[in-house]
């Protein structure tokens, strides 16, 4: 599981803005923020840095942040 999308939320960033920045589709992103599919650990790296946080971020619930 990851927390993509409350990431993108906090931040006020779009799901289609990430996808333009990682060259990934729409859909992709979606599946990602959605916990329909997980994305590679490269995939991960790309997204958290470009997101500008820790890969852990991307990982932790809020409860164990």
């Amino acid at each position: 599981m990851n927390r993509i999308k409350e990431v993108l939320k906090d931040k006020g960033i779009s799901q289609t803005w990430l996808a333009k920045q990682t060259g990934k589709s729409y859909n992709t992103i979606n599946e990602y923020a959605r916990n329909v599919r997980q994305p590679s650990l490269e995939d991960l790296y790309t997204i958290a840095d470009i997101l500008s946080v820790d890969v852990k971020e991307l990982l932790k619930s809020k409860s164990n942040v």
